[in-house]
């Protein structure tokens, strides 16, 4: 099978799809996109299935070459795309023909895109998924967690399409905004004076984060000591012994010691993973039915 060859890499670019469930009882963490509504959107601009496996491109500086004529859809940071030389737009599909180059620039705002083909990647899964999962060596191209290097080839079907197409500007996310961070908080995790602070309080986003988690800096929590382990989900806010807290992103552990916050919007983290480093961030908190609401409008227009 014939596809995409990958010319330059960047900084970090990786395969992924809906992620890998079923393992966490293993202790093997799901991973998948970080921005899941930018790889919703283009997966559904090509009319792929739910969770197709795509590419998220960090911070840009990524080629390929085509192959085959295909289909490509781009979503995400504000990166300069071009094919050959003609601009092309974010958020939307366009085509790209055998011995057409793709670039993207550098992000000039927000961290992360999503690169979708029509039809998806077509690349053997590892435990059900293509989920890269670099620290436990799994997913990707040949199934051992790799980063995409130059010389890579992303297989893919030919495919054609009626036309471009774009998301509506109204779903389009400004990530110049300074965002205000939505959390479900735990009754039974911290004192109600140290959650109270937390959400009074200004944070700045740690250089420190990865895919695993995202750290905040400012003034300490306390927190109470927890004397025994538990499964946490994405979103989950552990505050460690320092009182700088941590929301836990897709490559997170299965299981925490420390005492727990609350629990991140699910949507809100796609936002908080396109944040730069030293990003200000603020947070309120909001009701789990509201939140269930949400995702259930989310799942169903993006799943059907």
């Amino acid at each position: 099978m014939s596809g995409l060859r990958v010319l330059r890499g960047g900084p970090l670019s990786l395969l992924q799809d809906a992620g890998r469930f079923g393992w966490q009882h293993l202790g093997v963490s799901p991973s998948g996109p970080l921005d899941v509504q930018a790889a919703a959107w283009a997966n559904r601009l090509l009319g792929n299935r739910w969770g197709a496996p795509l590419l998220e491109i960090a911070l840009g500086d990524f080629e390929l070459e085509a192959l085959v004529d295909t289909w490509l859809a781009v979503c995400g940071a504000d990166m300069p795309i071009k094919v050959d030389d003609e601009v092309r737009p974010n958020w939307s599909r366009f085509a790209l023909r055998v011995g057409e180059r793709l670039r993207l620039g550098f992000a000039r705002s927000g961290q992360r895109t999503y690169l979708a083909v029509a039809g998806g990647f077509r690349v053997a899964t590892t435990l059900g998924s293509v989920a890269t999962q670099m620290r436990e060596g799994l997913g990707g191209l040949a199934g051992r967690g790799g980063a995409l290097r130059a010389g890579d080839l992303l297989p893919c079907l030919p495919a054609r399409l009626p036309g471009a197409a774009s998301v509506p500007g109204a779903f389009v996310v400004d990530y110049r905004a300074e965002p205000c961070l939505r959390v479900m908080a735990d009754p039974n995790g911290l004192a109600a004076g140290e959650r109270q602070r937390f959400f009074e309080r200004r944070w700045t986003l740690s250089p420190q984060s990865d895919r695993m988690g995202a750290r905040l800096l400012g003034e300490p929590l306390s927190p109470t000591p927890q004397q025994w382990s538990q499964g946490v989900v994405g979103g989950s806010i552990q505050v460690p012994p320092d009182g700088q807290p941590i929301v836990l992103m897709a490559d997170r552990q299965t299981m925490g010691g420390y005492p727990l916050l609350g629990w991140l919007h699910p949507l809100d983290m796609a936002r908080l993973a396109q944040c730069p480093a030293h990003s200000p961030l603020r947070f309120r908190p909001v009701e789990l039915l509201q939140v269930q609401d949400e995702l259930r409008q989310f799942y169903r227009f993006f799943r059907g």
